[in-house]
């Protein structure tokens, strides 16, 4: 299926503890290239976060940044209640040495190192997490790309057949051309009275006709059109692919201008450039 380089994602997951947030945007870029934003808290996750994409994607520019909001009251401070009353027993034995001493705050109680402890997040938990929500990211901006990279391929398919279109003209007019031009040159040389060796006449004829043929030209189109509705439909990658059938499709096209010899085909050259030209750009965002 073919699926393009651009599309976004985002998941976000709520829990007791605070609030986890993944945004993935992918724009098109001839290889892989993923860039990374975390909190210092899981800057460890980078590693196994690249190595999902090296799986999930071939090519793109992909930036995925993650947000870790903590939930207010999720970190709770608790009193070493045992520990306080050592510091507290050891204040009053002091203030029985120094009658005349400041009473003992309750503040001093607190600050003294073991009284007060702060409840930490279970990190490793939360990492845990955070995987697994990149995981649904990544398979939505899948989902993404694959959407985008139907509606590519039918723009592709819809100028494939204009082509088609363009080269089943292009062999219906040429032997009308070609007959037109000997013609045109019998005409001439009547009107000017030119006594013309007929055996001549009939090689420079013949000159002509070869100079004009596009019939080669026209196969390979053709068979160019067919090539890129095979890489179409084939899985995995195949933008690299599509862009050198478009190089390959301009150099007939090219051809068939210069040996344009009236303007219809001349026009009709230049058609197909234009449609060339539009699917290249449309293949740019293709993986």
């Amino acid at each position: 299926m073919t699926r393009s380089m651009t599309a976004f994602a985002r998941q976000e997951l709520h829990r007791e503890w605070g609030t986890l947030t993944w945004e993935i945007r992918s724009v098109n870029h001839r290889y892989l290239e993923p860039h990374l934003r975390l909190p210092d808290s899981l800057r460890d996750l980078e590693g196994s976060l690249r190595e999902k994409l090296r799986t999930s994607l071939s090519r793109g520019k992909v930036e995925c940044t993650l947000r870790f909001v903590a939930e207010a009251g999720a970190q709770t401070l608790n009193v070493d209640q045992a520990r306080a009353q050592e510091v507290i027993a050891a204040a009053t034995q002091v203030r029985a040495l120094m009658p005349d001493s400041a009473p003992l705050d309750t503040f001093q109680v607190l600050g003294w190192p073991g009284v007060l402890a702060e409840t930490e997040l279970d990190m490793e938990m939360i990492k845990g997490e955070a995987l697994k929500l990149f995981d649904g990211a990544l398979t939505d901006l899948s989902a993404g790309r694959e959407r985008e990279g139907t509606e590519l391929s039918q723009l592709i398919q819809q100028r494939l057949d204009s082509i088609s279109e363009i080269v089943a003209e292009v062999r219906v007019l040429m032997p009308k051309i070609l007959a037109a031009q000997r013609d045109a040159m019998r005409a001439r040389i009547e009107e000017m009275k030119i006594d013309a060796d007929p055996m001549r006449l009939e090689q420079e004829l013949v000159l002509i006709a070869q100079r004009a043929d596009v019939d080669e030209e026209m196969d390979r189109l053709d068979t160019h059109v067919q090539e890129v509705r095979r890489v179409l439909a084939q899985k995995g990658p195949v933008g690299r692919r599509l862009d050198f059938l478009m190089q390959e499709l301009n150099r007939e096209a090219n051809t068939l201008s210069s040996k344009s010899i009236v303007a219809s085909t001349t026009q009709r050259a230049v058609e197909l450039k234009v449609l060339i030209e539009q699917m290249r750009e449309q293949i740019q965002n293709i993986e």
